[in-house]
């Protein structure tokens, strides 16, 4: 639990002296909330403010288009709140919507600041870990559907074979926290063993949804040992914690203050019962409408 040495107070205004604002965290659902949990426990200094836009998830199933519109019109929900830095903890969302909004859009409305996803960390760390060059993806539809994890790897790694499974069934078992369950146990064991049957030359797994690492454990259990399971949550830490290393004016634009805020487009008791699934600890939300 990382609020043993984190604190969750939150503020209405940036505040002044420190920077400009916080550092925005948007997912379409919870499970941006693990990576938000991994990158304060690696960078606990700054402020954070999460947006979960909980009335319209999932972004799974949508078109390209719509997650676009969607993740796009969030991500100025939190530019207008200050933020100068925002990461897309969202898999499927940076999948379909995070280029376009690099290239088109940030020009536009100010190119200073920036908008970073949770693929390319990944694609980035898993390329060093496989000794097969045999990597296997367990994702929702539309990661698997939008082929953004073989196209990256492609990108930036050769002979490396990624082989794809589409869990649908996962994140609502979590959402519903049923994840614990014989019933959960039965879906999850039925896709890895699709995945290893697809491709026993695997060696790697990457977790391609924020929410699989709730269910990590099981998973493991029905890998071999020799298997190496990859989470994202530390991954997309370090990688924050080095870009903002290397980009020293754009840290100086992050406030410092140590809070978090949480808002959903959803009701805030939803949201914090749902949250509290995932942080193991009882949270104050804000509802916010976008537009």
């Amino acid at each position: 639990m990382i609020d043993e040495y984190i604190s969750d107070k939150t503020y209405s205004v940036p505040l002044q002296g420190l920077g400009v604002g916080p550092i925005g965290i948007f997912d379409s659902g919870y499970g941006g909330l693990t990576i938000l949990e991994k990158i304060r426990i690696e960078l606990p200094q700054y402020d954070y403010i999460y947006l979960g836009d909980n009335a319209r998830t999932p972004y799974g199933t949508r078109s390209f288009d719509v997650v676009y519109k969607f993740t796009l019109e969030c991500v100025n929900q939190l530019f207008e709140m200050g933020c100068q830095l925002v990461v897309l903890a969202c898999n499927t969302a940076s999948a379909k919507a995070l280029r376009t909004i690099q290239q088109k859009d940030l020009p536009l409305i100010d190119p200073n600041r920036r908008v970073l996803g949770v693929i390319r960390p990944t694609v980035e760390a898993v390329g060093a870990m496989t000794k097969t060059k045999h990597i296997g993806l367990l994702a929702t539809v539309g990661t698997v559907q939008s082929n953004s994890y073989p196209l990256e790897i492609a990108k930036l790694h050769e002979n490396i074979v990624v082989t794809s499974e589409a869990c649908p069934l996962w994140v609502p078992l979590i959402e519903n926290n049923e994840h614990n369950t014989e019933g959960a146990d039965y879906f999850i064991r039925k896709n890895v063993e699709n995945l290893l049957a697809c491709d026993p030359q695997i060696d790697t797994v990457m977790l391609g949804c924020t929410h699989y690492p709730l269910i990590g454990e099981q998973i493991q259990s029905y890998l071999p040992e020799s298997v190496k399971l990859v989470s994202q949550g530390e991954i997309v830490a370090q990688s924050l914690t080095d870009y903002l290393q290397r980009h020293p004016e754009m840290a100086s634009k992050c406030t410092l203050g140590s809070s978090v805020r949480y808002l959903t487009t959803e009701s805030v008791a939803k949201f914090a019962s749902s949250a509290s699934i995932f942080l193991n600890k009882e949270i104050h939300a804000e509802h916010i409408d976008l537009g």
